[in-house]
C-alpha cells in the first residue's frame, strides 16, 4: 500500500513541478508544493464541509444525547478528520518527502497538529458565525485560512522535520 501511495505522490508532485517554474524566484519548491496541496485540501475540505452541512445534516442542530452541536461544529467534528488525513498523505507523500521520520510518528504529530487546528478552528468559527454573523461556510473558509499558516510552520519543523 505503502508503494502505491508513492507511486501517486511521485505523479501529482510531477504535475505540481510542471507549474512551479514561474515561481522559482518567488519561493522553495516545497513552499509552492505545499501550497498546492494545500489549496487541493481546502477545496476538498470545503466541499466536504458544504455537502455535509447541507445535505447531511440539513443546516439542523445535532442532538447528542445530554448536549446538542450546532449544525455549523457539528459540521466541523464530522469533516475535519476526512480533510485532515487526506492532507497528511499529501504532505508526507508530496510535500515533506524528504523526512526521515517513521510513518507512525509523522501521523502522531501531525495529529497533535490537526488537534490544535481544530480548537483554533472551532473557536474562530464560534467567533465569525456567532459574535459576528458572517455566513458558515465562508467562515470555515476564512477560519481555515488562519488554520494554513499555523500549520505550514508546525508541519515543516515538527511533523516532517528533516535532518
Amino acid at each position: 500500500m505503502r508503494k502505491k501511495f508513492e507511486t501517486v505522490g511521485g505523479w501529482i508532485m510531477s504535475i505540481i513541478d510542471f507549474f512551479y517554474p514561474p515561481f522559482r524566484k518567488h519561493m522553495t519548491i516545497q513552499f509552492f508544493r505545499y501550497g498546492f496541496t494545500g489549496a487541493a485540501n481546502i477545496v476538498f475540505s470545503q466541499v466536504l464541509f458544504f455537502v455535509v452541512y447541507n445535505f447531511v445534516l440539513g443546516q439542523k442542530m445535532l442532538p447528542l444525547g445530554f448536549f446538542t452541536l450546532s449544525s455549523h461544529i457539528a459540521t466541523l467534528v464530522i469533516s475535519f478528520p476526512f480533510a485532515n488525513f487526506f492532507g497528511f498523505l499529501l504532505q508526507k507523500y508530496v510535500t515533506f518527502t524528504e523526512s526521515e521520520l517513521r510513518g507512525h510518528v509523522q501521523l502522531y504529530r501531525y495529529f497533535i497538529i490537526v488537534f490544535i487546528n481544530l480548537g483554533v478552528n472551532a473557536i474562530l468559527l464560534k467567533l465569525f458565525v456567532e459574535v459576528f454573523h458572517f455566513w458558515t461556510t465562508p467562515s470555515n473558509l476564512l477560519a481555515t485560512f488562519f488554520c494554513v499558516l499555523i500549520s505550514y510552520f508546525s508541519q515543516k519543523k515538527f511533523t516532517f522535520k528533516h535532518g
